[in-house]
This record gives structure tokens, C-alpha cells and sequence, in this order.
């Protein structure tokens, strides 16, 4: 039975890419496996898959009971299909905290390690397999990497990220400033977008002393684009909020050059969240935390009334 790799919800380009490398693996050696999305990539994993000529994995509409998969990325239920504690979970790994909540039918092999990117991890476990990997899935790796790091920028960024990522970039010729460039270019092209696409887009559930909280970030070099749509974002995020069963989203704008986040603050308990989790001082709509790139690092961990 054919294995089903994949990542969370909204896929970026590490939970595009991820699934990709590690059901090439799983092929290589002897297991059938099969990458999959839970959603449409992002512009800039939809440019990665371009980029690279890989063909785009095919949308999960239907996990059956008994389903042998592979979860990369994530170990959220809230993050994955409903009826994911009845699949055959053979396998989770992935650099985020531990949730709990999911269920496997026996022991299985988890691998989570504190390191900027699932494809970093990936490439540990393939060793020296990954001499045999086409270009493309070495390619998607490095994408992964510079994404998940914002080229190196991002504090969740370690030594090991970054020496994996330049091993792969003289591999194949690469120079690392043009591809993300390239990559960054790709993710702040949010033009097609509606306003609650761009709320949900790059966003995890968290929960603060009773209120249910969708923490959306969106990582860009161009910031002007998304605060010259702002009475238009905090306008949608009540109805994304009710839709999605949250109290509130809360929506960071990175802005990868600068390396700060821009918060909208369109209410009092956004308003009040932020003064108490960051010791700033809101006086408007938004308010500006500079050394904030992390959502990991920086935002969750952080967050308090």
C-alpha cells in the first residue's frame, strides 16, 4: 500500500517540499510513497515547484481509515486532516514544539529536532542516499532551507541549517543571494489574494488564557503592498475569526529586509496583547516590533493577556 507523505495545512514551501523529498526517499528505498497537499501552496512554494520542475503533489481530499502516512512538519492535530488518528501514522518528523493528540496504532519513528527546517532534518536522515536524489529534490531542499530561514535571518536559524544549505547550493551550482531573492520575490506577490486568503495563508491556532487565537504571519519584502490593503485585512478578520471559530487573528507583516514585524491592531484585546506580550505602547492600528521575525521563536512563545 502506497504511503502518503505530507505536511500542515496552508502549505508553505517546507510543507511543500518536504513531503516531496521524503516520499522520493521512502521510493528509493523500496517503499512506495507518495507526496501529498493539504491545501494550494503558497506563492512562494508554488514558484519552488516551478523553479525546480516538479510536478505539483496532488491535494488530499480523502484520507481512508488504515492509510499507512507520514507526517512532516507538524505534529498538530489541529494542523491535519480530522480524521488523521485513523490513518496508520508511520512516521512523524518535524522542528516544532510537541503538540500531543495524535494516536498511532504501534511504535512508530519520530524524529523532532530544534533545528530552522524540516528539510534540514530530512537531509540528516537521507545521508548518503541523497548522493542518489535528482537535482529537483536537492534543489527543493535548499529552497526549504533559505525559506524556513529567510536566508539566515530568522533567529530559529542554526549552524547546521545554514552549512547544510551551502553544501547543497555548491552542489548544485547555486548562488544562495539570487535563489532567495528569487524565492522572497515569489512569496511577497500576493496581488490574487483576497483579504481572508491572506489571514489564513501562513497561520497556526494558539490559545492564550481562554481565547482562541489564529496567529497568522506573512513574510514579505514588500510591506507596502499588504499596509496599503490594512482597512481591508482587519476588516475581513472578524469574519475569518467567526469562520474558523476563533476569537480573534492576529496578523504579523515580516518584513524580511528591515527584519521587523508591523501588528494590526484593529480591537482592544489585540491592542492588549500586544502591550502585554511585547512591552510596547499602541497608540494606532498597527505597531512595530523590531527583531521580530520568528512565529516560532518570537510570537508564540510570547503571547500572553
Amino acid at each position: 500500500m502506497t504511503t502518503l507523505v505530507f505536511g500542515h495545512k496552508s502549505p508553505d514551501t517546507d510543507s511543500t517540499g518536504s513531503p516531496i523529498i521524503w516520499a522520493w526517499y521512502l521510493s528509493h528505498c523500496g517503499t512506495p510513497a507518495e507526496p501529498r497537499l493539504l491545501g494550494e501552496p503558497n506563492t512562494e512554494a508554488a514558484f519552488m515547484l516551478t523553479h525546480w520542475d516538479l510536478p505539483k503533489p496532488a491535494l488530499l481530499t480523502d484520507l481512508a481509515p488504515g492509510t499507512p502516512v507520514v507526517i512532516v512538519d507538524t505534529n498538530n492535530p489541529a494542523e491535519l486532516p480530522e480524521t488523521i488518528n485513523d490513518a496508520a501514522i508511520t512516521g512523524i518528523i518535524d522542528h516544532h514544539m510537541l503538540v500531543g493528540g495524535l494516536k498511532t496504532r504501534s511504535p512508530i519513528d519520530i524524529t523532532v529536532r530544534p533545528l530552522a527546517c524540516t528539510a534540514t532534518i530530512l537531509h540528516d536522515l537521507i545521508g548518503d542516499d541523497l548522493g542518489h536524489a535528482p537535482r529537483s529534490i536537492k534543489g527543493a531542499m535548499l529552497s526549504c532551507i533559505l525559506s524556513d530561514t529567510l536566508q539566515f535571518r530568522s533567529p530559529t536559524t542554526t549552524p547546521h541549517d545554514r552549512a547544510v544549505a551551502e553544501k547543497l547550493a555548491r552542489e548544485l551550482g547555486v548562488d544562495i543571494p539570487d535563489l532567495a531573492a528569487q524565492l522572497f520575490a515569489a512569496k511577497s506577490d500576493v496581488s490574487r489574494f483576497s483579504d481572508a486568503e491572506l489571514l489564513r495563508m501562513d497561520s497556526k491556532e494558539y490559545e492564550i488564557d481562554g481565547h482562541d487565537l489564529r496567529i497568522s504571519v506573512l513574510e514579505t519584502t514588500a510591506p507596502k503592498v499588504l499596509l496599503d490593503r490594512k482597512a481591508a485585512l482587519m476588516a475581513a478578520m472578524p469574519g475569518v475569526a467567526k469562520e474558523d471559530d476563533a476569537d480573534q487573528v492576529l496578523f504579523f507583516i515580516i518584513d524580511i529586509l528591515r527584519e521587523e514585524a508591523t501588528l494590526l491592531v484593529p480591537d482592544d484585546l489585540t491592542r492588549t496583547i500586544a502591550e502585554a506580550s511585547f512591552g510596547v505602547t499602541v497608540t494606532g492600528d498597527t505597531v512595530v516590533l523590531p527583531g521580530i521575525l520568528s512565529r516560532k521563536k518570537q510570537i508564540i512563545p510570547m503571547l500572553k493577556l
